[in-house]
């Protein structure tokens, strides 16, 4: 006599776990930086449009990171930084964290196209491509220029809200995307620095872990000496005005200062202060040694979201005095 077949296992994943599935810190950075794209492009687009437009990049954001932790949960499950994560602690199963993520993206690519224009819509879905596929399952694990390369998936936000505005690309977006591209390097061997322990646990040859902290601080230097004069670009060109100049020189000035003083300091070196004891730590519990890669880390997410900022306040200021 056979015994009956085991009843399936009852999901405990919660709806805060598939929210979490979203990546809500990074889908902010990319609604912000989508949303100035889509106001500086002063389009003949409707509020109604934008308004989907913005709601469909954040869901194509959204869908782009849970595809990334279903395909990445074991990698997460090593690490402190991410073993929390709903794959990697088990809350949501691969599978579904999977489905998840690819229905949105079809809605999201979908309705934009629709709603907007199909140039948007496919920039979003070359977007979502990237991040999963290009970045995820070939990239990060093979090159220590993962997030160099990688990074692009993070800088197409500005292009797609303009693209959805106006139906175009022209340079002055592209001008957006560089400046996030450029950014993402030294924002992340920042914080690699001080969790180099954490990605060679992993297996991910991310550069402190690759190259040394050494090299990795030197080109942090010289990324960050590419990066603050393109951030100046758009004060230079018309892009951006007299607010927009002042934040990027001043904060450029503090943000190559910082980069100068990691250059010269011994971050890295040392497991930091989490690794050393076997716990958990926030992003900002380092080593004094480190504390340099942590200022660097902490200051770019203020400078971008101030550049950024600073366009958006201009192009309101423009459109309401009109």
């Amino acid at each position: 006599m056979t015994e009956p077949a085991a009843a399936p296992a009852i999901s405990t994943a919660q709806p805060e776990d598939f929210f979490q599935l979203l990546k809500p810190r990074v889908m902010s950075l990319v609604i912000f930086t989508a949303v100035t794209g889509l106001v500086v492009a002063d389009g003949e687009i409707g509020w109604l449009s934008a308004a989907i437009a913005v709601l469909c990049i954040a869901v194509g954001a959204g869908a782009a990171g849970a595809l990334n932790m279903a395909l990445e949960g074991e990698t997460d499950a090593l690490m402190r930084r991410t073993r929390g994560r709903p794959v990697a602690a088990g809350r949501v199963k691969k599978n579904d964290a999977m489905a998840f993520g690819a229905i949105l993206s079809v809605f999201s690519v979908m309705l934009l196209g629709m709603t907007t224009n199909w140039l948007a819509g496919g920039l979003l879905l070359l977007t979502i491509l990237y991040y999963a596929v290009f970045y995820t399952l070939l990239l990060k694990r093979r090159t220590p220029q993962n997030i160099v390369i990688g990074g692009a998936a993070g800088a197409f936000p500005p292009v797609i809200g303009w693209a959805a505005a106006t139906g175009e690309a022209p340079w002055q977006p592209w001008l957006l995307f560089l400046i996030v591209f450029l950014w993402t390097p030294p924002h992340s061997w920042a914080l690699a620095l001080y969790s180099a322990g954490d990605y060679a646990r992993a297996g991910i040859p991310m550069m402190p872990v690759a190259r040394g902290a050494r090299s990795t601080r030197l080109q942090i230097l010289i990324y960050s000496l590419v990066f603050v004069p393109v951030a100046v670009a758009p004060g230079l060109t018309g892009l951006g005005g007299p607010v927009y100049l002042a934040v990027s020189v001043l904060g450029g000035a503090a943000f190559l200062a910082l980069a100068f003083r990691l250059w010269r300091s011994r971050a890295g070196d040392q497991p930091d202060k989490a690794e050393a004891v076997g716990r958990e730590a926030a992003l900002y519990d380092v080593r004094a040694e480190a504390k340099p890669a942590r200022n660097l880390f902490a200051f770019s997410i203020l400078y971008l979201m101030a550049l950024f900022a600073a366009l958006l306040v201009e192009s309101l200021t423009r459109t309401m005095s009109l």
